[in-house]
C-alpha cells in the first residue's frame, strides 16, 4: 500500500516556520518516530498530519488520496496527546467507548468493543472504574484504548509516555510496540527521547533545530550511517573529528593518517570533513603505538558506570572517547600515556 506522502511540507505562524521543506514517505503498517531536540517542530509536524493544523506549503496524501483539506474528525486517525486528556467525570468505560458514543454505534457494540479492548491493554474488567482510581500506566493504557476504538487508519502518539517514571516507562515502550505489531497500524510517535525511539521504531525521523528531516532511516541506518553531524551529535554519542583528506580514503586527524573505508566522492585533497566514529569502535591501548590509524594522547578520565567503562584521551588538543565492556577494560589510569585504535571501517565522512 502507499501508506502517507508528506509532499513539500512547510508550516508558518506568523514569521516563524515551524516546519520546512518536509518530504517523506511512510509505508503502511510501520512504527516510526518522529525525534529531535524541543522546538524542532516534530509535534507540529504530527498535528499537521492529524488535520489539527493546516499547512502552509504541500499536500499530505493517504493511500495516495489527498487529504490536506480534510478536516480532523473526518480522518479517522486516533491520537494520543502528552496530557492523555481522558474525562475525569466519566468511567473507563465511558471513556473508551466516547469516541463510538459521538458515531451513534449500537450500546451492545460498544461495550462489547469496550471490553475487547479493555482484553487487550490488559485491563480487563476496569470499565465501572473511575479515571481518578487508576495509576498513571493504567490511565496511559485507557488513553490508548479510547484512540483505537474507531479502528484507526493512523495511530498517533505525541509524547504520551514523558510523564511517566523510567521502569514503567520502558515497560509502556515494549506493551506499545507489541500492540503496534499485533494491530498492524500504521503509527507514529513524537519522541525526544534517543532510546525510546531506538527501542520502539521500524523507521526514525530525526528532524533538526532548522525544522527541517536531516535523515529518515532504520534505527540500525540512523546510528551506523549519520546522514550529517547533526545527526552524528544527537543520535547516541560519537567522536567527531575534524579530518583533512590527503587523497583516496586517506584523511589527516591532529596530523596522523587515518583510513576510511568509505569516503563521499568529489572530495579533492585538502577538503575538509568530519568523522564520525563511535565511542565502542574505539580500542585503547597502553602507552604509545605507531601505525596508520591511531591517535595518541593522555587519559584525562575514566569512568566506570558498571555495565561499561569510557575513556578520556586528550590526543593534542583533539579528544577521543572510547567505551568498553568491564571485562575488556584498558589497563590506563588517568595521567598515562595511551594510543587508540580507529578502524577504518568504523570512520564514517562527513561533509556536512
Amino acid at each position: 500500500m502507499a501508506g502517507l506522502h508528506l509532499n513539500d511540507i512547510d508550516k508558518q505562524f506568523g514569521s516563524v516556520t515551524a516546519v520546512r521543506d518536509v518530504e517523506l514517505q511512510i509505508p503502511h503498517g510501520r512504527f516510526v518516530c518522529f525525534l529531535g531536540p524541543s522546538g524542532c517542530g516534530k509535534t507540529t509536524l504530527l498535528r499537521l498530519i492529524a488535520g489539527l493544523e493546516r499547512p502552509t506549503r504541500g499536500r499530505i496524501l493517504l493511500e495516495e488520496r489527498d487529504i490536506t483539506a480534510e478536516p480532523a474528525h473526518r480522518r479517522n486517525f486516533g491520537m494520543v496527546f502528552q496530557s492523555l486528556a481522558l474525562f475525569p467525570h466519566l468511567s473507563v468505560g465511558d471513556n473508551v467507548a466516547y469516541s463510538l458514543r459521538i458515531r451513534k454505534a449500537d450500546p451492545a457494540a460498544r461495550r462489547r468493543r469496550v471490553d475487547e479492548l479493555l482484553e487487550l491493554v490488559r485491563l480487563p474488567g476496569y470499565a465501572g472504574r473511575h479515571v481518578s482510581q487508576l495509576s498513571g500506566g493504567q490511565r496511559q493504557r485507557v488513553a490508548i484504548a479510547r484512540a483505537l476504538a474507531i479502528e484507526p487508519r493512523l495511530f498517533l502518539l505525541d509524547e504520551p509516555l514523558s510523564a511517566l517514571d523510567a521502569k514503567l516507562r520502558e515497560d509502556m515502550q515494549l506493551e506499545l510496540r507489541l500492540l503496534q505489531q499485533r494491530l498492524g497500524v500504521t503509527t507514529i510517535l513524537v519522541t525526544h527521547d534517543q532510546r525510546e525511539a531506538m527501542t520502539m521504531s521500524d523507521l526514525i525521523v530525526v528532524m533538526g533545530t532548522d525544522n527541517r528531516v536531516h535523515q529518515m532511516g532504520t534505527p540500525l541506518e540512523i546510528y551506523r550511517n549519520p546522514a550529517d553531524t547533526f545527526v552524528a551529535d544527537f543520535i547516541g554519542t560519537s567522536n567527531l573529528l575534524k579530518a583533512v583528506s590527503r587523497g583516496p580514503g586517506t584523511f589527516e586527524v591532529a596530523g596522523r593518517p587515518i583510513a576510511v573505508e568509505a569516503a563521499p566522492a568529489g572530495l579533492a585533497p585538502g577538503g575538509e570533513a568530519t568523522l564520525s566514529v563511535r565511542p565502542e569502535d574505539i580500542s585503547v591501548v597502553p602507552g604509545p603505538r605507531e601505525g596508520g590509524n591511531t591517535l595518541q594522547g593522555t587519559v584525562t578520565f575514566v569512568r566506570d558506570v558498571g555495565s561499561s567503562v569510557e575513556i578520556y584521551l586528550d590526543c593534542g588538543g583533539v579528544q577521543i572517547v572510547s567505551q568498553s565492556t568491564p571485562k575488556s577494560r584498558p589497563a590506563v589510569r588517568q595521567g598515562d600515556v595511551a594510543t587508540a585504535l580507529l578502524p577504518p571501517a568504523a570512520c564514517v565522512v562527513l561533509t556536512s
